[in-house]
């Protein structure tokens, strides 16, 4: 290579490329991936790191994340959800609007999480915006402040002041979104469905896993997305599906794919995982919405994964403070709904892929690739390629480990995890070329963190999100008292 000396090589025997895994040296200038070399070609540099057959792939994009802050710090806050990220292999995570106070649903709260979020984060960071009832007019403003799109529940969302949309709600505001060129990520469950089965389970027992599991039926899943799909085709809007559960959604929407609508679907680790059979009464800890369904409905997710229905895998990472899972009483209908998992996502879903004959290459895609193209920052984030950002992250597939809660860095150590053990361990986080994360050897030495947070604010500024790039960075301090980059372009 001619000019400058590198910062940062990185070599390994299994590279996740873009067009396949193999060994090769990734070359790092200034945070970004200046070449990737064939592994004997590799360059002088001023740091260089031998992975040897550990695997070196894109750091992870995390698009469903609730950090909480402002306001709720004491169920998650950037420090801590950051940590967590970093030590999981995540490189970039987008904020969910709702569970801080304010929520993200005016460009004035905006402009509060950006200044909760600055000069804490140890991962890059990216927020969606909010659309609730009577914000519509709020919606090109927080396009122009930076958020990448927005998220809305059609069912209440447990926090007052996100309430859920309608569909009169809906036909006002996905123009809007599609003339802004940003997604729309819908929380797809009705609560006709879900009336209808409050009804039917009147005085079962709470504390049977079987009673939460029923009082979220498919149906409102599959009417949900429905809707959606109808507006979708509608309106124009870009809409994708968060946390699918019900199986029984999927033909609605390989149907929407054969048609072209733009819709984009996710699920989540705990569905990939868990099944309701395995799920003791009490178990509070499992609780989520739409629920943890039975295996031959996981399987159903995984297939849909493996032939392109489901795009990709988010966390939903979701803490509460450990009072409000109910553990003493295990009332699953008195338990809060969600699941900590930024830490074990890697791990969590390979360690289900594998057994299922999937590669690090599928991983990549579902983890990395395609949400930083649903996020707006395909070409920047979530893939090994010249003028990406150097975020990568370098595990060991073989390797296993026990889930200990007492070890995680989220802000609360309750998990369902708990005593799991997974395949697939994270040895070291870059963000932009510089070492965010080193797990220690063999589990003797602590987890190891960069001295200062290194982690900047994502805002995209332009009509849409960038397909392909289109980044302009910023080095200089935002208003909010963090280095910002800045995203302008157009889906």
């Amino acid at each position: 290579m001619s000019g400058p000396r590198p910062d940062l090589v990185i070599r390994s025997r299994r590279v996740v490329l873009p067009d396949g895994f193999g060994d090769a040296a990734v070359v790092v200038h200034s945070g970004r991936i200046a070449a990737v070399l064939p592994w004997a070609d590799a360059p002088d540099a001023v740091a260089a790191v031998d992975c040897g057959d550990a695997c070196l792939m894109p750091g992870l994009v995390d698009t469903h994340v609730h950090v909480n802050e402002p306001g709720r710090a004491e169920w998650e806050g950037f420090a801590s959800a950051t940590r967590a990220a970093a030590a999981g292999g995540i490189t970039t995570l987008v904020d969910m609007p709702l569970n801080s106070t304010p929520a993200t649903t005016t460009a004035t709260a905006f402009a509060a999480k950006r200044v909760a979020a600055a000069g804490g984060c140890r991962v890059d960071v990216g927020f969606w915006g909010g659309v609730v009832p009577g914000n519509t007019a709020e919606l090109e403003g927080l396009a122009a402040a930076g958020v990448l799109g927005f998220k809305c529940f059609l069912v209440p969302s447990g926090v007052d002041d996100f309430p859920e949309v309608g569909e009169r709600d809906l036909r006002e505001a996905m123009p809007v979104l599609a003339q802004l060129g940003r997604p729309l990520l819908v929380h797809a469950e009705l609560p006709g469905p879900i009336g209808a089965a409050a009804e039917a389970l009147r005085g079962d027992d709470p504390r049977r896993y079987a009673t939460w599991l029923a009082s979220r039926p498919p149906a409102a899943e599959v009417e949900a997305i429905r809707m959606v799909l109808g507006l979708c085709a509608e309106t124009g809007c870009a809409v994708h599906v968060v946390h699918l559960s019900a199986a029984e959604a999927l033909p609605d929407l390989v149907s929407a794919r054969a048609r072209g609508l733009p819709v984009t679907v996710e699920t989540c680790p705990h569905y990939l995982v868990f099944a309701a059979e395995e799920i003791g009464d009490g178990a509070t800890l499992h609780k989520c919405a739409p629920p943890i369904r039975d295996r031959a409905n996981r399987d159903r997710l995984w297939e849909a994964l493996r032939d392109g229905v489901i795009d990709l895998v988010a966390s939903d990472h979701s803490p509460c403070p450990p009072a409000l899972k109910a553990r003493e009483t295990g009332d699953f209908m008195a338990a809060w709904g969600g699941i900590a998992s930024l830490q074990v996502a890697l791990s969590a879903v390979w360690s289900g892929a594998r057994e299922r004959g999937f590669t690090p290459v599928d991983l990549a895609r579902w983890m990395s690739e395609r949400p930083a193209w649903l996020a707006g920052l395909a070409g920047r984030k979530g893939g090994i390629a010249p003028g990406a950002d150097a975020d990568l992250v370098i595990w060991e597939p073989e390797a296993e480990w026990t889930v200990e809660g007492a070890r995680l860095h989220h802000r609360h150590l309750l998990t369902p995890y708990e005593g799991r053990r997974l395949r697939g361990v994270v040895r070291s986080t870059f963000v932009r070329g510089q070492r965010a994360f080193d797990r220690g050897a063999d589990g003797k030495v602590e987890d190891r963190f960069t001295t200062a947070p290194i982690g900047r604010l994502l805002e995209c500024t332009g009509r849409g999100a960038a397909e392909h790039g289109g980044i302009a960075e910023r080095t200089d301090r935002a208003s909010s008292g963090g280095a910002v980059d800045r995203v302008d372009g157009s889906r």
